[in-house]
């Protein structure tokens, strides 16, 4: 499981996540910020040939 890192939406602050693979392409859940506790959307997209993952993500509100 590759390791990504996204800035949280409200605090700005880096969090680490991991991303399964296996589960599809195309993810959107919520994670909650390691710093400021408030709740990210996550959108995570798989390039299926190349393996490169992007995230964004916005403050669930």
């Amino acid at each position: 499981m590759p390791q990504i890192i996204f800035r949280c939406a409200v605090c700005g602050e880096p969090n680490e996540t991991f991303v399964d693979e296996s589960a599809a392409a195309f993810q959107e859940y919520v994670e909650d910020c390691q710093v400021c506790c408030r709740p990210n959307v996550l959108r995570i997209t798989i390039n299926e040939e190349s393996g490169e993952v992007q995230v964004q993500n916005e403050f669930e509100g």
